[in-house]
């Protein structure tokens, strides 16, 4: 299949240095509240890529669930193999695509646990369902069928029918501590506009226009 002749002329906006919030943080609230308010299809999507300890990447879209000057946090079964690389390798990308805006944000850090309080704090805040799921999914594992995957579901339903679901001591949240990001902004004739900001030994962010 020729996709030579796919393509699109970005033409919605510009950004400049003048532009930029000199924390990075601000700048992604900034964007993101844009995102949010242009009512994209869940603009907390975000793909994590991640890498064993011999260098083998692997890439998936996970959901940001909050984010603060201390990083970026999602939650996962902690068997899982994005779980098992980040073990072997903390060191994680993220990458958050906001097509309709003609944006990208590109996030380079270190992923570590959150604390068990933390997840816990996450956890019960989840619809019923989403807790029951948590439990009976062993991430990332093979299944010989689906039937089995709804009857573990159904099984855990009823055991768990009263009261509190607990959190599982397999499942809980990573947070991404950033030492790089960049946001991207289309341009006409693929002349886009880049910004990275990259933190210092001294804990200050440099930003640096890139070429596209």
């Amino acid at each position: 299949m020729d996709l030579t002749a796919l393509r699109e002329e970005y033409t919605r906006n510009g950004l400049t240095r003048n532009d930029l919030e000199a924390d990075p943080f601000k700048q992604f609230e900034k964007w993101f509240k844009q995102a949010s308010e242009a009512e994209l299809p869940e603009p907390n999507a975000m793909s994590l890529a991640t890498a064993s300890a011999t260098g083998e990447p692997s890439l998936r879209t996970v959901l940001l669930k909050y984010f603060d000057e201390q990083g970026f946090v999602f939650f996962t079964n902690y068997e899982s193999r994005k779980a098992q690389q980040i073990e072997e390798n903390p060191h994680v990308a993220l990458l958050f695509l906001w097509l309709p805006l003609e944006r990208q944000v590109k996030i380079q850090g270190t992923a570590s646990k959150v604390p068990t309080a933390e997840s816990l704090g996450y956890f019960t805040s989840r619809p019923r369902g989403s807790q029951l799921g948590a439990w009976c999914s062993a991430q990332s594992s093979v299944i010989s069928s689906r039937k089995l995957l709804e009857m573990k579901f159904e099984e855990l339903k009823y055991k768990f029918q009263h009261g509190e679901i607990p959190l599982p001591s397999f499942w809980g949240g990573y947070r991404v501590q950033p030492t790089r990001f960049e946001f991207w902004q289309g341009r006409p004739n693929r002349l886009h506009d880049r910004f990275s900001y990259t933190l210092t030994e001294e804990t200050t962010w440099e930003i640096h226009r890139l070429a596209p």
